[in-house]
């Protein structure tokens, strides 16, 4: 398949706290001008939290990429023109500007976001189980080694006891993130 006629995910920069208004204008547009073969998903990063406020459950929602949408979309010249120019939209990311086409967002770099969000089909193989000693491999417990506690399938996650500060701590980390120590 041509690079050009690939699905692929792009980052599109809209005006912060409207990426909404600016998902439904896109979809909108997608519909009415016939580019459902180009245009799939359009996403907008968000997290739900239970807070407690005067003794009641309030669902609060935090978006995680302020001003920003994910497009999962093949880069054709019409399909980039018409997100360009949809309402809310001031660009994408990865495009050096002067006409030129943006970066697709790499695909690891995606599927950690879909994990995140719980929209990932991708299910990551592990060969480790509940009690067996991990590594970390990135982000801030790079290096850091620990013991798996629980494993969730769903969320592709595992919590992993680790020393901090000489307490045992329980940090939930991406299966794609640990590593069997073997011992």
């Amino acid at each position: 398949m041509a690079e050009e006629n690939k699905k692929q995910w792009y980052v599109v920069n809209t005006y912060a706290g409207h990426e909404n208004r600016v998902k439904e204008n896109l979809l909108r547009r997608v519909e009415s001008m016939g580019l459902q073969d180009y245009l799939f998903r359009v996403i907008v990063a968000e997290e739900k939290e239970i807070e407690y406020k005067n003794g009641k459950e309030v669902e609060k929602t935090t978006n995680l990429f302020s001003g920003y949408l994910f497009v999962e979309m093949i880069m054709t010249d019409e399909a980039w023109y018409i997100v360009r120019n949809t309402p809310g939209v001031t660009g994408f990311i990865g495009s050096s500007g002067g006409g030129a086409k943006p970066f697709p967002v790499a695909e690891e770099e995606m599927e950690s976001i879909l994990r995140r969000l719980g929209m990932s089909e991708r299910k990551v193989q592990i060969d480790f189980v509940v009690g067996d000693r991990v590594r970390i491999l990135s982000g801030a417990f790079a290096n850091v080694e620990g013991t798996v506690e629980e494993l969730h399938e769903d969320s592709q996650t595992a919590v992993v006891l680790t020393i901090l500060f000489g307490r045992e701590t329980p940090t939930e980390i991406g299966y794609g993130e640990l590593e069997k120590v073997e011992l």
